[in-house]
């Protein structure tokens, strides 16, 4: 089976799986009364299709619509505010912000505990993302309680992050030397092990320095490098799933105090229903990402690009998963900390089959 088909095949049975994906109340009544009350949002990126096609409509329409007005939100991505993502968490807690997205990874610095659901090679496909998300949740709803007081609302994932490159690649050992552009330490280390160098920068500056060969290769998600046009800037596209970029949604404690229940009540509803459909928008996502950067497949988010698709093998996965388990997870395990390692060998570990060697 070739990837499009493992792809095609994998976001078909979670658009069929309810007891992965579906949410039982994300429809509100419409006879809902509660009271008006506006809200301030920053989202993701503003450029990509998940604040496009979920976010941006959320806030702007479908909080609204089925509030009968009594909810109305003024939302923007953190990018369009000039920031680049870490601050949205202060921005809440000095209550300058009321609701707020961010990247993870982009809080990796303040606590390990924001890489646990994404390390590399940890969630080869979107089933065990959702998994280990919800194995996680509670533990990181307590950190964020505490350390930025906000509640968390949601967790949810970009489209699978692979590997564009502007030099041939052939897989993951072709990687040995490359310079790679990560998003988080956690995928760094995992191109570390593999001989290569990881550049951590953001995403906006990734089109710029893959033009100038600051990196050979980047990582991200199939559909954000296609949105971002990447294609224009590189020659290959490898496709085995290195993470998915998972992305946190809370509220401000101070403003979510002042609300009312039922208003509390309807709004916790709501997300609930976007973060089902984003977890279903994502996994479509991927598979639409490869199709529109490679021409492989129909895509039906604009023109087909030609990069050079790269498929891995049975063999590659195994490699994956062998780099995860002892170079990813003993590094990470080192700066979290003995009691962060078992409390993820509690949840995540039991969740999926995986333990962290702690002695």
């Amino acid at each position: 089976m070739n990837v499009l088909s493992k792809i095609f095949f994998t976001s078909m049975l979670l658009l069929n799986t309810n007891a992965i994906f579906a949410s039982d109340n994300n429809k509100a009544p419409s006879n809902v009364q509660i009271d008006n009350v506006n809200v301030s949002v920053v989202g993701t990126w503003s450029m990509l299709s998940q604040y496009k096609q979920f976010e941006r409509p959320f806030w702007d329409e479908t909080i609204t619509e089925n509030s009968n007005g009594a909810v109305i939100a003024d939302v923007k991505g953190f990018n369009e505010m000039g920031l680049k993502g870490s601050e949205v968490v202060r921005l809440m807690k000095s209550g300058v912000i009321d609701f707020g997205s961010t990247v993870l990874g982009y809080l990796a610095a303040d606590n390990p505990k924001n890489e646990a659901i994404d390390l590399a090679g940890l969630s080869p496909n979107i089933e065990t993302a959702k998994i280990v998300s919800d194995a996680y949740k509670t533990e990181l709803s307590e950190l964020y309680n505490k350390t930025y007081d906000i509640k968390l609302l949601g967790l949810w994932p970009y489209s699978a992050q692979v590997l564009f490159c502007n030099v041939p690649i052939t897989g993951l050992l072709d990687l040995k030397g490359k310079k790679i552009r990560t998003s988080n330490r956690t995928l760094a280390e995992f191109v570390g092990a593999l001989g290569g160098v990881g550049v951590t920068m953001s995403f906006g500056e990734v089109v710029q320095s893959l033009q100038k060969g600051v990196v050979d290769c980047a990582i991200t998600g199939s559909m954000s490098g296609y949105n971002a046009k990447w294609h224009e800037v590189t020659t290959h596209l490898y496709t085995l799933p290195l993470g998915w970029a998972n992305v946190m949604h809370a509220v401000s404690n101070k403003a979510w105090n002042k609300l009312p229940k039922a208003t509390k009540d309807y709004i916790e509803q709501e997300i609930n229903g976007l973060e089902s459909d984003i977890w279903k928008g994502a996994a479509l996502e991927t598979e639409q990402g490869i199709a529109c950067n490679t021409g492989h497949g129909k895509c039906q988010s604009g023109e087909p690009a030609s990069l050079i698709l790269v498929e891995y093998t049975e063999g590659e996965s195994m490699l994956l998963d062998n780099i995860l388990s002892d170079h990813v997870l003993p590094l990470w395990a080192e700066r979290c900390g003995k009691p962060c390692t078992n409390k993820w060998n509690e949840t995540i570990g039991k969740a999926i089959g995986k333990d962290i060697d702690t002695k």
